[in-house]
């Protein structure tokens, strides 16, 4: 347990930029119009497809008793994958919308 607190300890400053990262993502994307949603889910497909790669990059490096490293970099491929094929699904949703009927 007590190591568990020297790490937060010396990982503070990296925990408040994630947390308050987390918090002004979440008040940026709660402001943005219906309208822009198709081209930001682009851009968003984009980063998380750098995303997999550093992932992919960070796991090929990683030592193999990192575990740590191995797991988040996991983690990231596995839910960056997600979202760029959700949001590659969404974009076809709503383009399909504008075609014509037959």
């Amino acid at each position: 347990m007590e190591t568990a607190f020297d790490w937060i300890t010396l990982h503070q400053d990296m925990i408040y930029i994630v947390v308050l990262s987390v918090f002004l993502g979440i008040e940026v994307i709660g402001r943005v119009p219906s309208v822009l949603h198709t081209p930001l889910m682009s851009g968003a497909n984009a980063i998380h497809g750098v995303v997999i790669i550093g992932a992919i990059i960070v796991m090929g490096k990683a030592d193999s008793g990192n575990y740590t490293a191995l797991i988040l970099g996991f983690l990231a491929v596995i839910l960056g994958t997600l979202n760029v094929v959700g949001g590659f699904v969404v974009t076809d949703r709503m383009l399909e919308m504008f075609k014509k009927k037959k």
